[in-house]
């Protein structure tokens, strides 16, 4: 079992249907090399079931943006 995710200083992670992950790619006109890499060892997403070529939206909370939004394109780990 995954302690990790529940640590209060981990964001959460989740991993996006096909269908969101499309409306990205689509919304930024980009591919997913474009976005920044997570591996698929990382210890964040291992409960996620994910695979290489899925992408990961993380929600953080800022204090002054509210919360926001990241995503990750999941690869292969080393």
């Amino acid at each position: 079992m995954s302690y990790v995710k529940n640590h209060n200083l981990v964001p959460k992670h989740a991993k996006l249907s096909e269908k969101d992950k499309k409306q990205l790619l689509e919304q930024y006109h980009i591919t997913i090399a474009d976005l920044p890499k997570i591996f698929t060892d990382d210890p964040a997403i291992q409960e996620l079931d994910v695979k290489p070529g899925d992408v990961i939206k993380i929600s953080r909370n800022s204090t002054t943006a509210g919360e926001v939004f990241f995503y990750r394109a999941v690869i292969e780990g080393v």
